[in-house]
Order: C-alpha cells, then structure tokens, then sequence
C-alpha cells in the first residue's frame, strides 16, 4: 500500500510553511463555529456557602436528620402489613418549615395514580409487564403479563391506609394526600435547629411482586411436592418516609411514577418486626435480640462466622426445610437498630437458610463486618458458592475506590426482585432450576446475573445509600458511578464475563435514535439502561483508561467518594471535584457526553507524506525528477509500446539538441548561486537548523481527520512502518478546540521509518461508532453472507385448511387423566 504523496514541506524561515494546493489552513465559515470547549458555569448552579466552586460541602453545608422507631406486624396469611412509626424530624436548615412532605410509594398502585393513569401502552416509563403498540401493519398487542397485572390490581385493594397522624401529645395534625406524597401541616413553624415528633399509623396489603414487578413485595411457592408451599416476603418502601428538604431544590416532592427512585435524609433507625415464629428476618442495621429468635446453636454459628474462611450457615438448609413443612401460629418479634442511614429494608421468611462470613477490612471506622445471605433452597449450590463471597468481594474492590465500609453489615436476601439495594441489604433474584431427577442445575447466564447482580447491589450501599445523590432527579449519579465500579470489581472477578460497562458496549446506543442526554430526568429517559448504566460508565471508564490515567482519576474519583460520604452530591459537585482533584479542565468532557446526544466517529481521511524542501537544487530538483517518474505513463503510450510501434526520436537518433539529454529538473549554475545566496543571508541559527534537518531527512506525514460524530475525543493511533513495527500515539482532544470538525496532524518519522498504515483507536477504547474509516488505506470490510432457505409464507390465507382440518384434536394431560379416572 502506497501513502498518498502530493504535498512538499517548503522552508520559509523562520517558519516551515506546508506547500501545495491541499495545505491552506482549514476554512470556518461564519456561524458555523461551534465551541466544545466551552466551559459549564454558565450551565452549572452558582457555587454558594451550601456548595463551593471546588465542589466541596460549603462551610454552611446543611442537611436534615430524620429518626424513626417502628412497629410491624406481618399478617401472613392476607399478605398484609400494619405498623405505627414515631418520626423525630429535625430541621437544620436555615428556614422555617411550615409544613413536611411524606412520599407514600404504596400510593403508586392505587388505580388513580398518576403512574397508572399516564402509562403508556408500550409500557415506557415503568418497571413492569410489556405491551407492543403496533402501526399501522402491526397490530398491538397485550401480554398475559400485563393481563396478570390489571387483573391483580382489580382484585386488591391497594395503598396506604393511613389510620391516623397524632404530635408527640396524641393530638391530630393535619394531612393531605397527594398522589403518592403527603403533606402534613405543623401547628407552628419549625424553627431552625428545631425539632418536632410525631406519629402515623399505617397498613397496606403487599403486593404480589411476580404480579405487579415491583421493587418489593411476596412471592408465592405453591405447594408442589418437590417445592412445598409458603411465601417470601421482601419489604421495601413500605413505611411513610420523609421526603428530602435540600439547599439546592427545598423539597424534593416529584410525584413517584415507578422508574425514578428517591432520594431520602439520614438518621438512626429502631424497628421491631413481629412475624409468624417460623421465619427468618433478614433487614438494614444489626439484630439486638438474638437470644430471642435464635438458638443457642444458631448463635454459636453466627459467632464463629466472625473468624471463618468460608460462609457458615446460621440456619442451615435442613432446618430451612423443616420450617417449611407446616406453619404456626406463634409469633417472634426481631428487633433491629441501624445508625446513620437513609432507608429500611427487611425480607422474611420461613424458607430462608441463612449463611454468613465476617469481612476484616480494617481500618478505624469498621474493621469488622459480617456479609451475609438468606435464601430458600431454590438458590442452591449458586447461592451457596458465590452470593456471600461476591458481597465480600465487592467491598474489597469498592473501599479501594472510595472508602471503608461503614455498616456492620452486608446482606444478599433472594427473592422475587431481580435486583434493588437499601442500606446493609439488597435484593437479587437468580435461581437454580429442578430437574426430574431431583437435582438442581444453573445455567453459565445465571451464574453471570448472580454474581453481577450482588456486585452491583452491594455497590450501591456505597452510591447513593452513602453518596447520597437524587435518583429521581439524576439516574446516572447512582447508576452510572455504580455500573462504573461494578465493571471494575466485575472484570476483577472474571474478565471473560461480558460486564456491559467497555466503550464499545454502548456503541448501539450512541448513534441510536432514541437517544438522549444522561442529564434528562429519570422519567423522562427513553431507554433507561443505556442512558443511566452502560453510557455514563463508558464515559468514566474513557476519562479513566484514555483521558486522565488511572493515578489521576482514582484519586479525583476517591476526593469526590470522601467529600460526599453521608451527605447529598448533585452533579456540578461531581463535575467540579473530579475537576478541581485532578487539575484537568474537563468541561468539554461533561459538556460533550452529559449533556448532548453527540457521538463519536472519528474519521481519518487522508494522509500526506511531505518532504523537506532543502533548497539545494542538486538535492530537490532530483527529488522532484523522482516524483514525476512516479506517476503513472499514459495509457496511450502504454499501448503503444505494446504494439511495438517505433518513436520518431528513436528512428531519427541522429538529428538530436541539447534538451533530449537534459530535461526541466537539470540544475543549472544559476541555481547554485541562487542557493549559496539563500545560505549566506540565513542568521547562525537558522542555517544551523536547516543543515540538522536535511542531515536527517526525516518523513513529515500530515493525518487529515473529520470529526462526522460531532463528539470531541483524544485520537487514538496505531501507527504501522514498512519495517513490521508499529507506534501509538496519544493527541489529546484539546487538538479539536479551534476547528471542531476537521483538524490535521503533522507527524515526523525517522527517515528508515516508512508509514504504510493509520488506525484510529484500535483497541475501541473511545466509543466510536464507525471503526471502517478509523484505517487508512481503507481496509475490505470483514463481513460474512449466510446461505438461507425461503420460509413459507404465513397469514391465514396460506393455510392448507384442506389437511389440517384433519388434525386429531389433542386434550389437555389433566383433563385426560381425570377422564381416565373417571372410567
């Protein structure tokens, strides 16, 4: 493959000019700038007392503190919960409150509710259940899942039962449902530094989690007998909690639609959960009343789960079993108390078996703590194996990045949920299945899901149970960070298992039409798992890999993890420390992947080997002598000579001149002295540097790029010699600042180092979504075609209804056996 050779590089000292028809400075016409550079303070809020300009806490920084103590009772058998709570809310803002906001997310299956009432066909919006619009060919169409929905919710009576709200005196306070919010009304104002107490008591009939795909509810096991019966029973969201109050938006009371979480103040928790005898409780903070619900074994167990190398089991499969064979009718209340978190989960349930392992990760805050699992025999040998160990796995590689672990525990309960996370406890999903024989087998998927599932739940106790960011207002500060570390404790694992978190994971959606920025608000994101997951961590893994380097990053991101630990970032404090920590401006950054729908594709398009125009005519003339005896001849000359005609020159070698011997290129006299001139007016320096560069005879190759993505990126090169060997090369993406579309780059080689090949970003660590016109020369692109044989045509009319009409019509393996009995 030859490279394009054009141009020349002429010497106009004291500046080296490139010549030639291709080498003008690229052209920006009127309006048509477009600045990536352009810096976020005018996008970002005002830094303030609240929040500096460094994106640090403010020496005013403010945060409400909200405690709660509970009753509840689980009614097993209606699959229904009732509690009284006492809320002891202080205000450590500097204003007055007159009023406070509840979120009520029970409220969001009542049939009224703005989510129900504003669901789209298609199912866009909300966790649930898939329906397909159809067009104008394809008709619409409705899942039995949806089916099972409705019909679900029809047959239920569903939400909040709020029976009563009293002050610390038993006094009625005012209250008024909004939607799934409530606002109660204070007798006075809440001063400043303030505190006021009051009480609610509440019930609501759970929801049936395979039912609804909700983040919490029952699951129902029939009574098989290879499965045997009862329920679990994963509680979440299910006490009136205290809507956020912030310096940055007062409160945070956006009606819950079902996608866009929540975001809630810290504070100290004491919670009794009274639930039939049998079962096992698992729930946010540390059990106080062990010797209540536990045996003697059962605590020996726990104890020496403290010190061992592997998980223990608590309450071992076998008794897990015998709780399952018949329920009772006594009851035990489990007591739990956790500090200084922002929410409250529990499972329950008598199928649980329970196994745990302490983690010692040292340090001051939390040198101890017990991870563990609760699951029904359902879980099997992949729960047994791989849920307590990925916990720990997964604070391991967390802490690195951010902090120690603060909690004294971490929990992985299965259940009807896929995946959701609260302080100290989260909810993941996978299961063996039972085959005929007995035995329980996994797939490699489920493997995958069940250790990718916990890394991430448990991720998420770090960001936003710790990091406490606004999930309904900004997805991707909880989701995107967390998808971005559970890559990196994921690949730490096992690399072979496709993480979903690499730049080219997310390619599809970049140049998608359904794309829109990773700023949107929740609800209004198209397609959440791309926008909120995979592309915001593609995006740190860029800024991390190929943008700042690891040393500088890690260090930015664990200045950011540390500054905002129990207290409530928005974006501009991301932005501003990750910034202010690493010294790199990084608003074309933000700018670019935050806030546009830009992608990258990054194009080179030509490449030009200049030489060095030395001005020694015996030097360039025979240059360019070589340059013309390059091209191609004519065609007709060409064929000529094949014809073996004879040239009138050669048939008449006698009658000759001067110029059949010399042609254009002969240097003459007049061109030396030309030259000498030329080297006797340059200054010592100059003719220093002109003789260096033509003792060396470099190669000058200028890379012609086109920005067609309109994202600005580092360009990557791989850079291929005629020798075998091959260079990379690193040009930042600050080369895009003046000319944001195109842009050309001068590389120089030593004279022995021949180019024949250009690729950009060959190892796809950019996200660019057309790698065909990342080479130069362009390459044939690898491809396939699939031999394939012609379906039959469908539709009704197609039918042979001649023959199928004879089809013996087969019954139903119930019904024929009944009939059998029957004779």
């Amino acid at each position: 493959m030859k490279i394009r050779k054009s141009l020349s590089l002429a010497i106009l000292l004291p500046f080296v000019l490139i010549s030639g028809a291709h080498a003008s400075a690229i052209k920006q016409t009127k309006g048509d700038f477009e600045d990536k550079f352009r810096q976020l303070e005018e996008v970002l809020p005002t830094p303030n007392a609240y929040r500096n300009a460094a994106g640090e806490p403010g020496e005013r920084y403010w945060q409400q503190k909200v405690d709660y103590k509970i009753k509840v009772s689980l009614d097993e058998e209606k699959r229904r919960l009732s509690a009284s709570q006492k809320v002891t809310y202080q205000n450590n803002s500097p204003y007055k409150l007159k009023y406070l906001w509840v979120q009520l997310d029970q409220n969001i299956f009542k049939e009224d509710s703005i989510a129900n009432r504003a669901n789209n066909f298609a199912g866009i919006g909300r966790r649930g259940p898939m329906t397909k619009a159809g067009d104008k060919e394809t008709p619409a169409k409705l899942s039995l899942g949806e089916l099972r929905r409705q019909q679900f919710m029809a047959d239920n009576e569903l939400g909040y039962e709020i029976s009563e709200i009293t002050d610390s005196r038993g006094k009625n306070l005012d209250f008024t449902v909004v939607g799934t919010q409530m606002r109660i009304d204070l007798p006075q104002p809440l001063k400043s530094g303030k505190k006021v107490k009051f009480n609610i008591d509440f019930a609501f009939n759970i929801v049936e989690e395979d039912a609804v795909s909700a983040r919490s509810g029952y699951e129902h096991f029939p009574k098989d007998p290879r499965e045997g019966g009862n329920d679990i029973f994963l509680l979440a969201q299910w006490f009136p909690r205290l809507h956020a109050y912030t310096d940055y938006e007062a409160w945070t009371n956006k009606e819950f639609l079902g996608r866009g979480e929540f975001t809630l103040e810290f504070g100290d928790y004491e919670v009794e959960i009274d639930v039939p005898a049998d079962h096992i409780v698992s729930a946010t903070g540390v059990l106080t009343n062990p010797k209540s619900v536990l045996t003697s074994t059962q605590r020996k167990r726990l104890e020496k789960a403290k010190t061992a190398k592997r998980p223990v089991f608590v309450i071992t499969e076998e008794e897990a079993l015998e709780n399952e064979k018949a329920g009772t009718t006594k009851r035990k209340t489990w007591k739990f108390k956790a500090e200084n978190v922002r929410d409250f989960a529990w499972g329950s349930s008598r199928k649980f078996m329970w196994d745990a392992k302490g983690y010692k990760q040292g340090g001051d805050d939390m040198p101890h703590v017990m991870a563990m699992s609760f699951y029904p025999k359902e879980g099997g040998d992949l729960w047994k194996k791989y849920s307590t160990e990925s916990v720990i796995h997964t604070m391991e590689v967390y802490s690195r990045f951010s902090f120690d672990y603060p909690y004294p525990t971490a929990q992985s309960v299965n259940g009807p949920v896929g995946g959701m996370e609260y302080p100290m406890i989260t909810f993941n999903g996978p299961r063996t299945e039972l085959q005929d024989d007995g035995t329980r087998t996994y797939s490699q998927a489920e493997k995958r899901f069940l250790i990718g599932v916990i890394i991430h739940e448990i991720g998420h106790i770090y960001f936003p149970m710790i990091v406490n960011s606004d999930e309904r207002q900004w997805t991707w500060m909880d989701e995107g960070l967390n998808s971005f570390l559970d890559g990196v404790a994921g690949r730490e694992w096992d690399p072979t298992i496709p993480w979903g978190v690499e730049p080219r994971d997310i390619v599809g959606y970049m140049k998608s039409e359904q794309q829109v920025p990773i700023m949107t608000q929740s609800d209004s994101v198209l397609r959440l798992g791309p926008n909120a997951y995979t592309k915001p961590a593609a995006a740190l893994n860029i800024l991390r890999e190929v943008i700042l380097g690891r040393e500088l990053f890690d260090f930015a991101f664990q200045e950011y993890s540390e500054r905002w630990k129990f207290k409530r970032p928005t974006p501009s404090d991301f932005f501003r420390t990750m910034e202010e920590a690493s010294g790199v401006d990084l608003d074309w950054f933000w700018r670019g992947w935050f806030y546009s729908t830009d992608h990258v594709d990054i194009s080179i398009d030509k490449v030009y080997k200049l030489r060095l125009d030395t001005h020694n005519p015996d030097i360039d003339f025979a240059r360019l002598r070589d340059i013309e005896n390059d091209k191609p001849s004519s065609l007709f000359v060409e064929r000529n000579k094949a014809e073996g005609k004879k040239l009138w020159i050669d048939q008449n070698p006698d009658i000759t001149d001067f110029y059949d011997t010399n042609d254009r290129f002969t240097v003459t006299n007049k061109e030396r002295n030309k030259y000498q001139k030329f080297l006797k007016d340059l200054k010592p320096w100059e003719r220093k540097t002109l003789e260096r560069a033509v003792a060396e005879d470099n190669n000058y190759y200028v890379l012609e790029f086109s920005n067609l993505g309109g994202l600005v990126m580092p360009i990557i090169l791989e850079l291929s010699y005629a020798d075998g060997t091959k260079e990379s090369q690193y040009i930042p993406a600050e080369i895009w600042r003046r000319t944001p579309k195109h842009v050309r780059k001068l590389i120089v080689t030593d004279k022995s180092k021949t180019l024949v090949d250009v690729t950009v970003d060959p190892g796809w660590e950019t996200a660019d979504v057309d790698v065909e016109n990342n080479h130069y020369p362009r390459r044939i692109i690898p491809s396939r075609v699939e031999a394939y044989k012609a379906k039959k045509r469908s539709g009704k009319v197609h039918r042979d209804i001649m023959q199928d009409i004879k089809t013996e019509l087969k019954k139903d393996e119930d019904d024929k056996e009944k009939q059998d009995k029957g004779n």
